[in-house]
């Protein structure tokens, strides 16, 4: 048998012994390194870093995270978010991040050949990608439908409507706010409960429609086509918010939302459920687990500097949840001082009708003969010394109050911020400001969602990678067929049964996964190693314990405190209902249950089923395969240091000697100036010798 020379130059020939087991294997695959050259690339860093913030910040940054800061201590719960941000958030951002770049592939072979036995942490990914695809495009189509109908004046969420028939203001509409009967009935349309399906809404259908028609357009070239529209989608919300902030600084009330908002209440750091709260937002925050950031970074060259991207990245999607409070704190600072005032107007009217009735005149307390005259302020000093002694139904109209009254999602956005714009001059211009910016914050997200589905699957399937446009055009046509049971009248409880569920588990579930093949499978030195070969300088070697303890304890931590709440909190959602012309708390029933239990079981499945592939594969081979299969295996599988002698074991049973007695050794092919893969031996040329050099 013919002895291989060694790549590196090493002339005194140095076997693999136990103690040489150190020797890193490249993590790039064969497949990666013939078609690299045909790889699509980003145009520029500035592409790649808009893809990034485009993904990350979405709709929640504006919803989401205000709701939580509100409802859990204003300043404080920013604080504890900023120290989780830093301590898990930053790093597992960039673990992913550095693996994507490293491997150059989609989430599927990242995991896949990191280690083989979690090839399945991929698929799951996948999963809750689409998961997320279908209910978050039907949010893009409320927002069409708000952009469409804003272009008119007044805007039809200003006033109730008449019923024709009783010669008055619909009932509905008079028993809640006319924001609300638009949401509810003219855009929704909605049943009374989760149960009561109703017929599809067609004119939400048509919005649908066109929304995954416009992600169909802006993906159909991949990274090309929607990185060009990333320069519009990714900076236009930005400007969209700086000129609400200035505009809303304007407003009588801001200095109160925005004080109400840095007040910082310490005491609400005892309270494990925002920790559980706060966590749970970074990981969402940042993408974590998607598989999109690691796809998006599969595009870039391996030189990148991935740790100051994942350090600049995050820290602008946390400016911008603090920037998009601001917006949304001075709004509703102006929108509960109106209700005040409101409030103040009505009880000073019942006051003076009080006067006039008994012929009294001025007010005790006060030497005022015109009560109109009162501020909020003088109102409820007056209401404190006097008017809770009164026999009157008053209430002291606080300001607090009504902002303690918090509001997020849907709620915020199509409720409260469009009763705001409605008081504004020049209504419909704010109005088709703010949902274009709607428009474009959920379409940057939703292309990175779908770039977590595509590029896994063109990657891992070459016959799917060579028909690009056609499985962009049928992953959209299946998603709009499967997002047809959220147009139905029902559709907005199914929209909140994936959004609270479908995704939060699996995805703590893929992470946790991420985290441990990294850490405890593939190594954090070695990870490290491989991250210094591409940027040229080690990483501080405090990512090596946040991985291997911080991160994995916080995610395991995160992971039983939401399967405790679901657990001993029976899950609910929140309907409207049509005769109350309010909204209510239910619990699902049996049927929703389950299904919230099979989207859960369904994502998290490929993880289990991926593990017990590998081992099933690996003990078949071992058993009767050829030993040219098994040396095929063992390479491929053969990822961690071999500190056991398991792996040398079988290689000197595969390999066989030469006649003189030495034995055949490991060599490395140098791919590129970072990685080096390794080479399997030759096999023999001659014909008629029966045995091979098979190489570990």
């Amino acid at each position: 048998m013919t002895e291989k020379p060694s790549m590196d130059g090493d002339e005194d020939g140095a076997w693999l012994t136990e103690s040489q087991c150190q020797s890193q294997l490249a993590l790039t695959s064969d497949a990666n390194e013939i078609n690299d050259g045909d790889r699509p690339a980003w145009d520029s860093k500035i592409q790649y870093v808009l893809a990034q913030v485009g993904f990350s910040v979405g709709l929640g940054n504006v919803w989401r995270f205000p709701y939580l800061c509100h409802q859990n201590g204003g300043g404080a719960f920013m604080l504890l978010y900023v120290f989780l941000l830093v301590v898990v958030g930053v790093p597992l951002f960039f673990m992913e991040l550095a693996a994507g770049q490293s491997i150059r592939q989609g989430s599927i072979g990242v995991w896949k050949h990191i280690s083989p036995k979690f090839a399945g942490i991929g698929y799951s990914s996948c999963l809750v990608c689409f998961y997320v695809a279908l209910y978050y495009n039907v949010i893009i189509a409320w927002s069409l439908f708000y952009l469409g109908n804003s272009f008119q004046y007044p805007l039809p969420w200003e006033n109730c409507p008449i019923d024709v028939a009783a010669n008055d203001t619909v009932k509905e509409c008079a028993g809640s706010s006319a924001t609300s009967y638009f949401w509810f009935r003219k855009a929704l349309n909605i049943s009374n409960s989760i149960e009561e399906s109703g017929e599809f809404n067609s004119i939400m259908t048509g919005c649908l429609l066109a929304a995954w028609t416009i992600v169909s357009l802006a993906m159909i070239k991949g990274i090309k086509s929607s990185a060009k529209v990333m320069y519009f989608s990714s900076v236009f919300p930005y400007v969209v918010l700086f000129i609400f902030l200035i505009r809303g600084l304007t407003l009588d009330g801001a200095l109160e939302g925005i004080t109400y908002m840095f007040y910082p209440r310490l005491e609400t750091w005892g309270n494990m459920q925002v920790w559980r709260q706060a966590a749970t937002q970074v990981f969402f925050a940042l993408g974590l687990g998607y598989g999109s950031v690691i796809a998006y970074s599969s595009y870039n060259p391996v030189q990148n500097n991935c740790h100051r991207d994942a350090l600049m990245v995050s820290g602008i999607n946390f400016m911008t949840s603090v920037l998009a409070s601001l917006v949304v704190f001075v709004i509703l600072g102006f929108r509960a001082k109106n209700i005040a005032k409101d409030c103040v107007a009505e009880n000073v009217r019942l006051l003076s009708n009080m006067w006039i009735q008994e012929g009294r005149r001025g007010w005790p307390g006060f030497n005022l003969t015109e009560p109109t005259s009162l501020s909020v302020s003088d109102y409820r000093e007056w209401y404190s010394g006097f008017g809770a002694t009164l026999a009157l139904n008053l209430t002291d109209c606080n300001l607090e109050e009504e902002m303690k009254k918090g509001v997020e999602g849907t709620g915020l956005a199509f409720i409260a911020f469009t009763e705001v714009m409605a008081l504004f001059p020049a209504s419909p211009f704010w109005s088709a400001l703010f949902f274009l910016m709607l428009l474009n914050l959920g379409m940057s997200t939703m292309f990175g969602t779908m770039q977590g589905i595509l590029t896994p699957l063109m990657d891992n399937f070459p016959p799917l990678g060579r028909h690009r446009t056609l499985l962009t055009v049928f992953s959209c046509a299946l998603g709009f067929l499967l997002g047809l049971l959220f147009t139905q009248r029902s559709g907005n409880y199914f929209v909140a049964m994936f959004d609270d569920y479908s995704a939060t588990l699996p995805l703590v579930i893929v992470v946790i996964f991420e985290t441990i093949s990294v850490s405890w499978v593939y190594g954090t030195d070695r990870f490290l190693d491989d991250i210094e070969d591409m940027l040229k300088w080690r990483p501080p070697v405090v990512y090596k314990y946040l991985w291997k303890y911080v991160c994995l304890l916080a995610m395991i931590g995160l992971l039983a405190a939401s399967l405790l709440r679901m657990v001993f909190k029976r899950p609910t959602y929140t309907a409207w209902n049509e005769s109350t012309a309010s909204e209510m708390t239910l619990e699902y029933p049996g049927w929703a249950l389950a299904v919230i239990v099979l989207l859960i079981v369904f994502a998290s499945l490929p993880v289990p089923i991926g593990y017990i592939h590998s081992i099933l594969r690996r003990r078949r081979l071992l058993r009767g395969e050829s030993v040219e299969d098994v040396g095929k295996e063992v390479d491929r599988d053969m990822y961690t240091k071999c500190s056991s002698i398991e792996q040398l074991d079988l290689s000197s049973n595969l390999a066989t000697p030469e006649e003189d007695g030495i034995r055949p050794r490991t060599t490395f092919l140098p791919v590129g100036s970072e990685h080096y893969r390794l080479l399997p031996q030759q096999e023999e040329e001659e014909e008629d010798e029966e045995e091979q050099d098979t190489g570990v």
